[in-house]
């Protein structure tokens, strides 16, 4: 059998799903495979037994407790955050723990229509036999309601304001008409959306009001510190070297410091010591970009090189990173390189004359 690409959640923590529920004495809600207080644990990570729980979401962990109470009661759960802040993630585990399964999951974009969200239909068969439940092709949303789990709505604010109010009834009802079969489907308890957007979506299409009051909205952060935000990418970066069997050391703590302080400067336009103002680049400079580029360093490393990352290694992926548009962004990078990184004397020399070089071809 070909090995999967990437498995879902409650496939790849089967194991530490199956303790957990093992182990966990709580009170578990109606329709839920464990408790509040084991969710937390799955996420967050502890102990199940004699059983380490790694976390999987660095972050405030009041935020964790807070969304995982909303999942309690009848309403809806919206994270919102900067590209890069594991709201997708944080979604998919959520899933996973409740009710494992993270599959049923609707991708919105410009082209997401109506039908997507509520159902639509084998066109064979209802040309064929007219209206029937065997011609009836069911939503996401709609196998989430009959099931009582939970569906998972990526990036809301992409789909137009049509798609995004067909969710109001949903929420507001917890039911579904069906006017050709003269029917209603009613939710589960269980039954929840979590919905993800992008703060960098603003202005594409606003979620209205009506429909932001159906849902309790949780803003993820991007991480608050050096140290948080190295925690994160030291740890995702050690998965995906598991996942691919990359054949490379991972980054050494230096390395990870440097690309983590490159990111954060350019990201808030500002030195870490705030005694300088910078430009910013046009595209996302987030921790998942971070993640990747550290990521395909090794890859780099590991098929080419040594099997020990280089400056050279990471000064072409922060190359492709940050310039995204060839004219403002190269020299804004430039900029930083000559202004920034040049001044940071030795330790950061190998680097920035790596990264002088891309720059230049």
């Amino acid at each position: 059998m070909a090995e999967l690409l990437r498995l879902p959640a409650e496939k790849l923590y089967e194991e530490e799903l199956e303790i957990l529920r093992k182990e966990d004495s709580g009170t578990v809600p109606a329709g839920w495979a464990m408790s509040p207080r084991a969710v937390f644990t799955f996420i967050a990570g502890g102990k199940a037994g004699k059983k380490d729980i790694l976390p999987k979401y660095i972050g405030n962990k009041r935020l964790i407790e807070m969304a995982i109470a909303t999942l309690v009661t009848d309403r809806a759960l919206l994270l919102i955050g900067e590209p890069g802040t594991a709201k997708s993630t944080l979604s998919e585990l959520l899933a996973a723990a409740i009710h494992g399964d993270s599959g049923k999951i609707i991708q919105g974009t410009a082209g997401t229509t109506e039908e997507q969200i509520r159902y639509s239909w084998n066109y064979a068969m209802l040309l064929a036999n007219g209206p029937s439940r065997e011609a009836l092709v069911k939503s996401p949303v709609y196998r989430a309601m009959e099931s009582g789990t939970i569906a998972r709505f990526e990036e809301i604010s992409r789909c137009s304001s049509e798609v995004q109010d067909a969710l109001i009834s949903i929420l507001s009802e917890k039911s579904m008409t069906i006017p050709e079969l003269g029917e209603e489907v009613s939710a589960v308890r269980g039954f929840s959306i979590i919905g993800t957007a992008n703060t960098r979506d603003r202005g594409v299409n606003e979620m209205s009001s009506a429909l932001k009051r159906r849902f309790n909205i949780l803003v993820l952060p991007a991480p608050g510190d050096i140290e948080t935000e190295m925690d994160i990418v030291r740890k995702r970066v050690g998965e995906l070297s598991t996942q691919f069997q990359l054949q490379s050391e991972l980054p050494g703590e230096e390395l990870v410091e440097k690309v983590v302080t490159i990111f954060r400067e350019l990201r808030a336009g500002m030195t870490l010591d705030r005694k300088e103002k910078l430009k910013a680049p046009s595209g996302v400079i987030s921790t998942a970009e971070a993640i990747s580029l550290l990521t395909n360093s090794m890859a780099l490393s590991g098929s080419f090189g040594s099997g020990r990352i280089t400056e050279e290694d990471v000064a072409a992926g922060l190359q492709g990173t940050i310039v995204k548009d060839e004219e403002k962004d190269r020299l804004v990078w430039k900029e930083y390189l000559e202004n920034i990184m040049k001044k940071r004397g030795a330790e950061w020399r190998k680097l920035y004359l790596a990264c002088s070089e891309m720059n230049q071809s």
